[in-house]
């Protein structure tokens, strides 16, 4: 059978051809040269089959690619290791309050706030310029949950509750502008329709378009210590549970892995992979 008319399975359940060029574009985008791509792409073509499931494409495609290098492994993993900071969401708040961080706010996370009516827990709050913003994080495990329309209307309401209360009470001198709702899956489309029209923020894993979750951690290098294909899922837990969420907190604390009785060998493998992670362009400059 031709390539172009396989069929592969997404994890949504919906069938479409497999696309060789989406392989390429992902590949391409985490880092990887031209040649290693074609080598990966033909490897890939001599092991698919009708019905495929994209995520065995993924599997394919991601072991040949940590072959040749860990660090671009690691990006093109990103989508999932998303996935494994769960089960709670908190790791995922912590991510984003950092990103925050990076765009010059200042940012609390996990903060309970009186509102009009009731209280509300705020996953992060961020201040700049005078101007205070209520993000709601939605964590999912699932890749198949998205946010339909509900989730920013029932975000919203809470907002307006302690909006109301924060800009009337005496003691905060500055004024809460925003409400913003970040999920690691995608929103619907009528999620997205009513988030413009109340202006409410919404943030997902390519969403808004060329300013999404994954162009944003790449481009501050917020990379969860669960993309790093030099631990073990185990351990990787295990820095999670310690609260080390970031490759940026590991590489400053490396000592955590000698506790953890990692041996010298793996730890120096490690430090290599967050090095590159880190420090990603100017290794591409270097290399092509």
């Amino acid at each position: 059978m031709n390539k172009d008319q396989i069929i592969v399975t997404k994890n949504s359940e919906e069938k479409e051809f497999y696309s060789e060029d989406k392989l390429r574009y992902s590949l391409r985008s985490c880092g990887a040269t031209s040649n290693q791509v074609d080598v990966i792409i033909n490897q890939v073509n001599h092991q698919i089959y009708n019905g495929i499931s994209t995520n065995e494409i993924y599997k394919k495609a991601f072991s040949i690619l940590k072959k040749f290098d860990r660090a671009f492994a690691s990006r093109y993993s990103l989508k999932r290791a998303l996935f494994e900071l769960g089960p709670t969401g908190y790791p995922f708040e912590r991510l984003i309050g950092a990103l925050l961080k990076e765009k010059g706010y200042d940012t609390k996370v996990g903060v309970i706030l009186q509102g009009h009516c009731v209280t509300h827990e705020i996953d992060v709050l961020a201040e700049k310029d005078g101007s205070v913003y209520a993000i709601e994080c939605k964590f999912h495990s699932d890749s198949k949950a998205t946010s339909n329309v509900k989730v920013p209307l029932y975000i919203n309401s809470r907002f307006l509750d302690v909006q109301k209360f924060w800009n009337a009470s005496p003691k905060n001198d500055t004024n809460l502008k925003q409400g913003w709702l970040v999920t690691n899956t995608r929103f619907t489309k009528d999620a997205i329709d009513y988030g413009k029209c109340i202006g409410l923020t919404l943030l997902s894993w390519d969403y808004p378009k060329g300013n999404g979750m994954k162009i944003n951690i790449d481009s501050y290098g917020l990379y969860p210590v669960t993309a790093l294909t030099t631990l073990t899922k185990k351990e990787k837990q295990q820095l999670i549970a310690t609260d080390f969420i970031l490759i940026k907190e590991l590489y400053s604390n490396l000592g955590i892995l000698q506790k953890m009785h990692i041996s010298t060998n793996r730890i120096q493998q490690t430090k290599n992979e967050i090095d590159k992670l880190l420090h990603y362009d100017n290794f591409t400059n270097e290399t092509r």
